[in-house]
């Protein structure tokens, strides 16, 4: 595990095989390539209505609105998905003030949903944009009146139910202060307004990922780093798996899998139900009994996602590059 390699034939490799079953999720003719090399970090969302693809960038340092803060750009790719390899068509930064975005994801209704970590002066939120067009606007912004700390990841159920995870990165960072909350995992349902804390005991919660039935939910700890420069192996650096009950509240929580070299950040999960997680070598691909099956490498992934025509390219986030995996599973 680690670096792509270069086989006999001087070519790199990027796919590395753990058991049989990694055969299904690459298919016949698994294909990598890089789509554009930029500054992307966090939050990719792809929206096939627009063939677009939409993340965040690196937080770096700003002086306002006080010094210490940071800022996050929204930008948006335009793609041409004709054919693969994809290209770019036109690369933006959305005109919106968000604060210090990290996660996002789509709602039901086609809107992107943003994890803004906030700053010391504005608190941070999940907030919502209509891609249609209108403003950006507060979906929710405390838990019975106290801040949250730093937003990470946001996924939406069925029901319309917003989940998210909420570690104390921005005051590990040093542009937040010291928290007000535990680093809690929470549940908001727009329809009653109604937000629960529905898992208390991580270090660090970030990534989350619902089984294809939503019986289970996937949520990853990466408290084996605390701050920049940073790195505890004695720490969580693990997937979590959770029973979901009524589809409100998280029972039987219990180890799924432990992410090595580095720590778990983005995670998704397949129509066949296999889980991926980054890690320090790129993604680690699981089946849903916990064993690891397979890698891409590509070292420098944060966050990922599915997307494209037919769902089954996966954008890799790399700060310094985008990398597009097409593989024969879908998400």
């Amino acid at each position: 595990m680690g670096k792509p390699e270069q086989n006999g034939s001087g070519e790199v490799v990027h796919f590395v095989s753990h058991s049989r079953e990694f055969a299904a999720v690459l298919g016949a003719e698994p294909a990598f390539a890089t789509l554009i090399d930029t500054d992307a970090h966090e939050g990719p969302v792809y929206v096939a209505a627009r063939q677009s693809l939409y993340f965040t960038t690196t937080p770096v340092n700003s002086e306002a609105p006080i010094a210490g803060s940071k800022s996050v750009q929204v930008r948006r790719l335009a793609l041409d998905t004709a054919q693969f390899p994809f290209t770019v068509r036109t690369d933006e930064a959305l005109p919106i003030a968000a604060r210090v975005a990290n996660g996002m994801t789509l709602d039901r209704h086609g809107d992107l949903l943003i994890c803004e970590q906030g700053t010391r002066a504005l608190p941070a939120r999940i907030s919502r944009l209509p891609l249609s067009g209108g403003a950006l606007e507060t979906l929710v912004d405390d838990w019975r009146g106290l801040r949250f700390n730093s937003p990470n990841d946001v996924v939406v159920s069925r029901d319309g139910a917003v989940w998210f995870t909420d570690p104390s990165y921005g005051a590990l960072q040093g542009f937040k202060d010291a928290p007000m909350l535990g680093d809690y995992v929470y549940r908001f349902d727009p329809r009653t307004q109604q937000i629960s804390v529905v898992a208390d005991d991580f270090n660090k919660p970030n990534g989350l990922a619902f089984s294809p039935d939503e019986s289970v939910l996937y949520i990853n700890d990466s408290a084996a780093i605390q701050g920049p420069g940073s790195y505890y192996p004695a720490l969580p650096h693990h997937l979590r798996a959770f029973d979901v009950v009524d589809g409100r509240h998280l029972r039987n929580g219990r180890l799924f899998a432990v992410v090595s070299p580095g720590i778990p950040d983005g995670l998704k999960v397949d129509d066949a139900g296999r889980v991926y997680s980054s890690s320090a070598s790129g993604l680690q691909v699981f089946n849903p009994e916990g064993d690891l099956i397979g890698e891409i490498l590509a070292p420098g992934v944060a966050n990922f996602c599915f997307g494209g025509p037919g769902r089954n390219v996966i954008f890799m986030m790399a700060d310094p590059s985008i990398f597009q995996v097409r593989i024969a599973a879908t998400g």
